[in-house]
């Protein structure tokens, strides 16, 4: 064990070791050094901005920008603690609109690096040079416009500190994050990063869709939707990968506010809500997003390297991302490259049981909240309504191929018959000239290949889909608005519990009880403060009845706690209706006729999310005939 430590007198620290305790805060690692003088350049208004290393970094750091550069006598101000000209009051620190404003960073760079600060203004006849600390001596040098410094020998005075880097490689890689960090949210700004001499990155100014495609890759430019959205004060823009493109691991997720590059738990969990519904496993989304807002509804003082941020009504900034990116996914791929083509019209309706997978789909007729999230369905094998089949397939009578595949009616009073009804849709040809004006983006249907798979033609090439998880998609948004049309204006349905549920709680959670009893009445919970250390649950919504009371209410006093709100109901909902649309589905080895085919194909055009099921899994795929042409050497 050590030995105790014998008793000293309180006496105030030296000025270079109180700086070499900041920069134990700021200058964690050579990268801390890169972004924090990034920051200056930016704040500075600069255009061009060039980053040279060597050795990871440990070596030298030398950021060189060509913004307003820094008047003589202010230059050793530059070096000292807590000296900057960004801030000058409370309210400046309230309302902070630029990157820096502490005043700890070039003085903790300085305290354990050799540090060369050298500056011209645009009215100046030359540069001018201060080199070590604050205490240095201002001197005439030669320079362009603008302001470079260069740090030498990193942590040259702290050897200790030096010995918990890394490899030369991965200090490297961790510089080379931060500026791509910074180059991302400044699109309009020219980076250039050179390591021992040779240059790895150049970005001339570009616009945000230029400058993602660098740097995320073109895998990532041709699979993602350009968002821009705005609400009151707050507006969400930039680039969402597309489910299909997500990555194994989330090194592609980048989110700015105001700026700042961030990672902040609740916008996170916000942008991973709105790919619940289309996203696979355990993948993750890729991701360039931006998110405007009043400084003052922003709290950036949180943490020493200004990576997390804390908001003043984080539920409603939590809302606004959720659903501004939701939205954007709700689109298609496939009507994004063409006309969202009209809906298929309706003739007349077909009475009785829908026909689905080879089973007759029969709700009990129910209308409440809990009856539908708790229906009672009996599958029927019935004949097909489509006429006889040949054994390809292929040539049917188009009559009513639609039918299989149309939108349900909105749920009837009780009481009433045949609950869902069928449009009956007219027949169409694949012309040549709706393939060329793409008026139909998935094509028209070929064949079907195993019973699982449809084979299409459109003007692109040749569409794979996937037929349960196309059908399937389908359902899952059939079921979720029919239930959002039946309960809209209509209270939140719980269920008293005879006994409450009573479970110890931390003072947190008591807490959150207390303080957010509406949020958590409007989510359709009772809970209420039994003591200090004891919350009861007293009713719970009736879509949670059958679940573990004590284990939902945590999870949503955390949500709460959190974000501001929970989404357990929407996503227990959600499972729920997921499960029947993945059981009603229409199965593999389903002999489809090209006419219900083609139905499927018109139907996916128009439903939201339909790229992926709800598993995540893509519904289909596009094989271009330049990939079909090389697969068999045509023009080589």
């Amino acid at each position: 064990m050590n030995a105790p430590i014998p008793p000293r007198p309180i006496r105030a620290l030296p000025d270079q070791l109180v700086s070499q305790i900041a920069a134990g805060e700021v200058v964690e690692r050579p990268s801390a050094v890169v972004k924090e003088l990034l920051e200056n350049a930016l704040d500075a208004g600069a255009s061009q901005v060039t980053v040279r290393l060597e050795e990871g970094g440990v070596k030298r750091i030398c950021i060189t920008d060509n913004g307003k550069g820094i008047p003589p006598e202010q230059m050793p101000l530059a070096l000292e603690r807590h000296a900057t000209s960004k801030i000058a009051s409370l309210d400046d620190l309230e309302n902070v609109g630029t990157l820096g404003f502490r005043g700890e960073a070039l003085a903790s760079i300085a305290s354990v690096a050799v540090v060369t600060l050298t500056s011209r203004t645009a009215d100046a006849a030359h540069a001018w040079e201060l080199q070590g600390s604050h205490l240095g001596t201002v001197v005439p040098s030669s320079g362009a416009p603008g302001t470079t410094v260069n740090a030498q020998d990193l942590y040259y005075n702290t050897p200790a500190r030096r010995k918990f880097l890394k490899s030369e490689q991965t200090e490297f890689g961790h510089c080379a994050e931060v500026v791509r960090r910074i180059a991302l949210a400044r699109p309009d700004v020219a980076f250039t990063l050179t390591h021992n001499g040779r240059t790895v990155d150049h970005w001339m100014a570009s616009d945000m869709a230029r400058r993602s495609a660098q740097i995320l890759g073109e895998a990532f430019a041709e699979a993602r939707i350009a968002i821009d959205e705005a609400s009151g004060v707050l507006r969400l823009h930039g680039f969402a990968g597309l489910p299909t493109a997500s990555k194994a691991r989330a090194d592609c997720q980048y989110f700015y506010v105001n700026g700042r590059f961030v990672r902040d738990k609740l916008l996170v969990h916000a942008v991973r809500a709105a790919y619940e519904d289309v996203l696979h496993g355990d993948r993750f989304p890729s991701y360039v997003l931006a998110l405007e807002l009043d400084p003052a509804l922003v709290d950036v003082n949180v943490h020493p390297s200004k990576i997390e941020v804390r908001f003043r009504d984080s539920r409603a900034v939590h809302q606004f991302v959720f659903h501004a990116v939701q939205r954007a996914l709700a689109q298609t791929s496939a009507t994004a490259h063409g006309n969202i083509p009209a809906p298929l019209p309706a003739a007349q309706t077909l009475g009785g049981d829908v026909p689905l997978g080879g089973h007759a789909w029969r709700p009990q007729q129910q209308t409440s909240f809990g009856a539908m999230m708790n229906p009672t369905y009996t599958p029927t094998f019935s004949p097909s309504p489509f006429g006889s089949r040949d054994g390809g397939g292929v040539a049917q009578s188009t009559e009513r191929y639609g039918a299989l595949f149309a939108d349900p009616e909105p749920p009837r009073a009780a009481g009433q018959a045949a609950p869902y009804t069928m449009p009956q849709p007219t027949s169409y040809t694949a012309t040549a000239a709706a393939l060329a004006h793409e008026e139909f983006p998935l094509g028209f249907a070929l064949a079907q290949l195993h019973g699982i798979y449809i084979l299409a033609q459109n003007s692109k090439g040749l569409v794979l889909v996937d037929m349960h998880a196309a059908h399937e998609r389908i359902l899952y948004e059939q079921l979720k608005n029919a239930l959002d049309a039946q309960i809209a204006g209509t209270d939140m349905q719980v269920q008293a519990l005879l006994i409450p549920v009573t479970f110890y709680a931390d003072p947190v959670e008591v807490g959150t009880v207390q303080e957010h009893g509406d949020t958590l009445a409007a989510l359709g919970f009772d809970i209420a403060v039994l003591s200090p250390t004891t919350l009861a649950v007293r009713a719970v919504p009736s879509l949670l009845k059958n679940a573990d009371a004590q284990t939902r209410a945590r999870d949503v006093l955390r949500d709460v706690r959190e974000f501001g709100g929970s989404r357990v109901l929407i996503e227990r909902r959600n499972e729920l209706l997921g499960t029947l649309a993945c059981h009603t589905a229409v199965r593999a080895n389903r002999i489809l006729t090209t006419p219900e085919m083609n139905a499927l194909l018109r139907q996916m055009e128009s439903t939201e999310r339909a790229d992926q099921c709800n598993h995540g899994r893509p519904t289909w795929v596009q094989v271009e005939i330049s990939a079909l042409d090389k697969l068999f050497l045509r023009g080589q």
